[in-house]
């Protein structure tokens, strides 16, 4: 793989912003990160506004609601579905507005589909993650949904000059170490083959896309989103360990990218650029890799999402992450 939708020294962020205010989130970051801006979105705003709602809503002919132990698949559509999907529609509906006349590539998120089967309840109690079929159906109807949305994006963003996927992942090593828990919270679910994982995340890849996979995990299975087929895979740098790097090596010999959460999601005191840049280069550097790839191969972002971050620190991290960014261009060696 080679080319990135992005040019050198390029921040993002991961995707979840604080406060209720959509239209002032989307000023924050199309005004912080211009060279990758993102649809961000805000859970404070209640039930559906959450990522596995927002992504539920996206299903074909799967509807959802709320119980009290959280997403279900029920059978027909009710008031928490209509509630997320109005959610999106609104949100897509001011990012349309705010992003005209931009062009540039453009950065969606949604729950990946292992960690959605391990968070959706079927109608019975038992999580989807527990039936192999109803993973199957799962994984189809949002192939199906996954693929129409990114279509609306691209509609709804002419300038766009592609659409960056980023697929939330954080509950893919648990399926993959058998420790999600059931339903009851009494047991565990059995581990899922690690070829049977690969190939249900390469079935939800839409075509026409630059998909990422975000895991802020400890074990990020690299070999697995690799071969699925991703084109990058965004970590948090904090939780990466030397005997990670052998496969993140395999990744980056891949071609593919590197999307590293350089800067704390929550209030803190910010660090200076060359220490958010720092990770990065000393990667690169461990590693063998030449320092000329580094800034186009890598974007900085913060490490996870800022919900739980105030609006002023939030905006701050982005762009922090943004002037990080050039150290990797500039001084890669230093």
């Amino acid at each position: 793989m080679s080319g990135y939708p992005w040019g050198e020294a390029t921040a993002t962020g991961i995707g979840s912003h604080p406060g209720t205010d959509h239209a002032e989130a989307l000023r924050v970051v199309f005004g912080e990160l211009p060279a990758l801006p993102y649809l961000p979105e805000l859970p404070a705003r209640g039930v559906g506004a959450d990522m596995v709602g927002r992504t539920a809503s996206l299903l074909v002919e799967l509807p959802v609601e709320v119980q009290p132990s959280g997403w279900r698949f029920t059978d027909r559509p009710g008031r928490d579905s209509k509630r997320a999907r109005d959610h999106l529609v609104r949100d897509l509906d001011a990012l349309e507005e705010t992003a005209q006349g931009y062009e540039g590539p453009f950065k969606i998120q949604v729950c990946g589909p292992w960690t959605l089967a391990g968070a959706v309840e079927l109608r019975h109690g038992d999580k989807t993650l527990a039936d192999d079929g109803a993973v199957r159906d799962l994984v189809d109807s949002f192939a199906e949904g996954l693929a129409a949305h990114v279509a609306d994006v691209r509609r709804r963003v002419p300038g766009a000059s592609e659409i960056v996927l980023q697929l939330d992942e954080p509950g893919l090593p648990g399926v993959l170490a058998g420790t999600v828990p059931t339903a009851s919270g009494f047991g565990r679910l059995p581990a899922v083959e690690v070829p049977v994982a690969t190939e249900r995340l390469r079935a939800v890849l839409p075509a026409g896309a630059f998909t990422v996979v975000h895991c802020c995990a400890p074990d990020v299975p690299f070999d697995l989103l690799r071969t699925a087929g991703a084109g990058g895979v965004s970590v948090d740098a904090s939780l990466l360990r030397r005997r990670d790097e052998d496969a993140i090596g395999e990744v980056i010999e891949a071609g593919m990218a590197i999307l590293l959460g350089a800067v704390p999601g929550v209030d803190s005191r910010l660090p200076d650029v060359g220490v958010v840049a720092k990770p990065a280069v000393e990667l690169w550097r461990r590693l063998g890799f030449p320092a000329a790839t580094l800034a186009s191969q890598v974007v900085l972002t913060p490490a996870c999402g800022l919900a739980g971050a105030s609006p002023a620190y939030a905006r701050a991290a982005l762009a922090r992450c943004r002037e990080a960014a050039r150290v990797l261009r500039e001084d890669p060696g230093e």
